[in-house]
């Protein structure tokens, strides 16, 4: 389990994260919505403990972040980061291959063991990436390269995923597949995630709880459908919204209401 317990983070003198906290549970999807600028990334940054909070504090399993090696933590939190320029000469079975590194007795070529190859592929065909798997990375489309940094960050095993943006540059159809990706593991192997997404749709789909910020606070955390209303959306965003009920799965539908439209 992570928990983030009031944690505050400077940047500097600007403050950007300001007095939040949350528990990522296992079987559980965390949503963080908010403008740019929120600090949403922030709060996952600090959560991998890539950031150092300037008040309060972070626990893994119980016990202090920073009392973990970087080793540990990639053991037990994998990150899944907007999707960068990559431009390893690798094929995507040797990139997602390489999130099993951590769990290596050994550094330098041929560590990997019969199982960590088992692995590889099992989140290779369950990320749809087979046809790639021969193809390097250099040579992908963005949607693809962020299909393949997921199957390395699942490649790991780890307890807790932090996502930033998963879905940037993916397509409809895999925007829905990588997100039942993450909760279909939460599910079945007890893993607990944190997404950060401008899609609230998305979010209210596949999380248990939402997180609204707005300047570096936590607005309101609840369930989708205590969260994402009017009133709180309207205050977070500045934006008038229609809030429904998606005809599927009953969870809540958001939809702009133009000036120009009204």
């Amino acid at each position: 389990m992570l928990e983030a317990r009031d944690i505050t983070v400077n940047y500097g003198t600007r403050l950007a994260v300001s007095g939040v906290s949350l528990k990522l549970e296992p079987h559980r999807v965390i949503a963080i919505i908010g403008p740019n600028g929120a600090g949403k990334s922030t709060v996952l940054r600090a959560l991998n403990g890539g950031l150092n909070p300037s008040s309060g504090e972070i626990l893994l399993d119980g016990q202090p972040l920073v009392s973990y090696s970087r080793r540990a933590i990639a053991k037990r939190i994998a990150v899944v980061a907007q999707e960068g320029d990559l431009r390893f000469p690798v094929t995507v079975f040797e990139f997602v291959l390489g999130g099993r590194y951590a769990w290596a007795s050994t550094a330098g070529w041929g560590w990997e063991t019969p199982r960590d190859v088992e692995i590889a592929r099992e989140v290779v065909g369950e990320t749809q990436l087979e046809d790639l798997s021969g193809r390097l990375m250099n040579e992908l489309s963005g949607g693809e390269r962020q299909r393949a940094v997921l199957a390395r960050a699942l490649a790991t095993e780890a307890g807790v995923l932090l996502l930033d943006e998963p879905t940037a540059n993916l397509d409809l159809a895999h925007q829905a597949t990588i997100l039942a990706l993450v909760r279909k593991r939460c599910d079945a192997r007890g893993t607990s995630a944190l997404v950060v997404t401008h899609d609230i749709n998305l979010a209210a789909e596949f999380s248990n709880h939402v997180v609204l910020m707005k300047d570096g606070k936590g607005v309101a955390f609840g369930k989708p459908d205590e969260v994402l209303t009017p009133d709180l959306l309207r205050e977070v965003f500045a934006v008038t919204v229609l809030v429904d009920a998606h005809p599927v799965s009953g969870v809540p539908r958001i939809t702009p209401v133009h000036e120009a439209l009204r």
